[in-house]
């Protein structure tokens, strides 16, 4: 299969949809690389290491899009590019179109198969493609609140851990996925209080006994989370329903009461966000302030760490590109964990979630 890797177009997004290590696992079973001029450089590979490992190196995204079968990218694609993509061809990458109507739309104008990597699901509800980068984002959300709550960054100028003799402070984590998880290490491990709220009461026992007490979980009810928001100081959005928009938890009411410098990271920004008014921001420019609280609503987070959310999304993705580019489309087929991978096919959302989101009509991918 001819398979093509343009350069990442969103703004300040630095990773690169397949290693060097990855195109040589691919071209060793037959197929032909293409990747963007440059494509790589921010993720410290260079056009020489794609070359070395068997890719073309093209010039233009359109010379990508026209020489490719398969499309790989990290990112949902913007209008432009959604204007190269042909009926004939596959596109697998990040899509996130719960909250996106205008690009599904566009999707689906392109009659292109779409499989977006965070809908694609394992028997046991695991989302493998999505698990490394929320790994990442979870890491990275105390990190990230940590540096918003210095005062010279806007925060009420607060260290997460404390001093002795000085408490710390208290982190809320809403949802008990792996984001959560990974950001209950984190801040435990600075030395902060840390809250976590899930709905699911098997969870909230396993993430009992994984922090054996060095955290406290909480069963998330809105009246709940609404005492922990107001006595909070870092927030972070952890909550995830495959496929669907985000549940508008945070409300400007809540945070009208929370402490003036608080930091809310809202992770669930790709699904729409989890905050009353969120926009989008950027790395550039992080923070949106809603009702005095600091709001980091940047949808690429992992994208500030490219060689290392690079090369871990290379490990997720590769099992499923080398299906694709083996089988092409019977790979879908024969896969049901790729079949929920779908959203739009031949001019349809075939994703039910995604289409009750949109409120667009659904059709079975069974079918279509």
């Amino acid at each position: 299969m001819k398979i093509g890797v343009p350069k990442e177009v969103l703004d300040q997004e630095c990773r690169v949809a397949l290693t060097p290590a990855g195109v040589h696992a691919l071209v060793s079973l037959g197929n032909t690389l293409y990747v963007e001029n440059n494509a790589g450089l921010q993720s410290s590979f260079s056009n020489s290491d794609y070359i070395d490992a068997g890719a073309k190196i093209l010039q233009k995204p359109e010379d990508i899009f026209d020489a490719a079968e398969m499309i790989l990218k990290v990112k949902q694609p913007l209008e432009y590019e959604c204007k190269y993509l042909k009926s004939s061809q596959i596109l697998f990458t990040f899509l996130h179109l719960a909250a996106d109507k205008n690009l599904t739309m566009d999707l689906c104008k392109s009659k292109a198969t779409c499989i977006a990597y965070e809908t694609i699901e394992l028997p046991d509800r695991s989302l493998p493609l999505l698990i490394p980068m929320s790994e990442i984002a979870g890491r990275m959300s105390v990190q990230i609140g940590a540096h918003h709550l210095e005062k010279y960054f806007g925060g009420k100028g607060i260290l997460l851990g404390g001093v002795p003799g000085v408490e710390p402070a208290n982190v809320v984590i809403i949802g008990g996925g792996t984001v959560g998880i990974n950001a209950a290490k984190m801040a435990i491990g600075l030395g902060s209080k840390v809250y976590i709220l899930d709905n699911n009461l098997k969870r909230l026992r396993e993430l009992d006994d994984y922090f054996n007490g060095r955290l406290q979980t909480v069963y998330s009810t809105q009246h709940k989370l609404s005492e922990l928001l107001i006595k909070s100081d870092l927030v972070i959005s952890a909550v995830l329903v495959t496929g669907a928009k985000a549940p508008r938890l945070i409300t400007k009411d809540i945070m009208s009461k929370m402490k003036p410098g608080s930091v809310v990271v809202d992770v669930a920004i790709d699904q729409g966000g989890c905050v009353e008014g969120v926009k989008h921001t950027k790395h550039s420019e992080p923070i949106i302030k809603i009702e005095n609280v600091s709001v980091y609503a940047v949808p690429n987070i992992p994208g500030a760490v490219p060689i290392t959310s690079t090369t871990a999304l290379t490990n997720a993705t590769l099992p499923y590109v080398i299906k694709l580019a083996s089988n092409g489309y019977k790979a879908v087929e024969n896969d049901p964990a790729l079949q929920k991978g779908v959203n739009v096919h031949k001019g349809s959302v075939v994703h039910q979630v995604v289409a009750e989101a949109l409120e667009l009509e659904y059709h079975s991918l069974v079918s279509n």
